[in-house]
């Protein structure tokens, strides 16, 4: 994972631990990714790893529903991911 996507994880993981802290048992989580074209089928650079990463902290994904939008640098995939934990 490089840079960005590390410093994306951490923002991640801070928050679970937030949502914890505060007796919460929802979180529900923004992931954007800025894709190129979504003309073809292939790996979403570093959302699997921030979703382990909340998922390591004790929370269990349970739903997601996703949204693309057009810029003017290309496309970018919204991922809105509800965690839940006991």
């Amino acid at each position: 994972m490089g840079f960005i996507n590390n410093a994306k994880a951490r923002g991640a993981i801070d928050e679970a631990r937030k949502a914890i802290a505060e007796g919460r048992t929802v979180l529900v989580y923004k992931f954007i990714e800025a894709n190129k074209t979504s003309a073809t089928t292939a790996p979403m650079a570093g959302i699997g790893e921030q979703i382990e990463a909340i998922e390591a902290e004790g929370w269990a994904l349970y739903n997601m529903a996703a949204a693309e939008s057009k810029t003017l640098g290309g496309e970018r995939i919204g991922l809105i991911c509800l965690f839940r934990r006991r």
